[in-house]
């Protein structure tokens, strides 16, 4: 890179901002958030300064715990390459699905009608999408891994086998009853809740 700003950015990469500092904060905050929300380690009484009542204390989280476990498990992080290289790796190809999902939405917002809402995917649409977005994020992880090649060759091995033909077969069958054996009135229930 010729320019003040590339050079500016080779530098950060050769002082490990991207390798070590980066990862580091992300995980540290992820995991922070993560124990704050769900209080694994439980929770503590904090009172104001000079409260003589104990009864106006507010409950939080341990804070101290949830901090000095986010610590360790970032510095654990950190200290593997393998792991910094899969989480560099997938928020690069994570972050390529969002600016893909955005110029989707840019697109098709551009044929709807302006309202004061904005634009939405309807309810069949959000779900479908949903399900796509869920399946490229395990396929990202899944090459970041190294695990991607390995399934495919055993899926394409495997794909024209009898036993694979035999479980489709199965699943086809067994979808067709749960849908012909459905309940009518939840069906109609489910229809006009749409």
């Amino acid at each position: 890179m010729a320019s003040a700003f590339g050079g500016a950015i080779e530098f950060l990469g050769k002082l490990g901002v991207y390798d070590v500092v980066l990862p580091f904060l992300l995980v540290f905050t992820l995991m922070y958030a993560f124990l704050e929300k769900t209080r694994i380690f439980g929770v503590e009484t904090y009172y104001a300064e000079g409260d003589t009542h104990r009864e106006k204390g507010f409950k939080g989280s341990r804070k101290n715990l949830n901090a000095m476990m986010s610590f360790v498990v970032a510095f654990f992080v950190i200290a593997s390459s393998q792991l910094v290289a899969v989480i560099n790796q997938t928020l690069s190809h994570m972050v390529l699905l969002l600016v893909l999902v955005f110029c989707f939405i840019l697109v098709a917002g551009s044929f709807q009608k302006q309202t004061d809402e904005g634009f939405f995917l309807e309810k069949p649409w959000k779900g479908i999408f949903m399900v796509i977005a869920f399946i490229a994020i395990a396929l990202i992880f899944l090459n970041a891994l190294g695990w991607l090649d390995v399934v495919w060759r055993f899926v394409t091995s495997v794909w024209s086998s009898e036993a694979v033909a035999t479980i489709i077969l199965i699943a086809l069958i067994v979808g067709f009853m749960f849908w012909v054996t459905q309940d009518p009135v939840k069906r109609s229930a489910k229809k006009s809740e749409d």
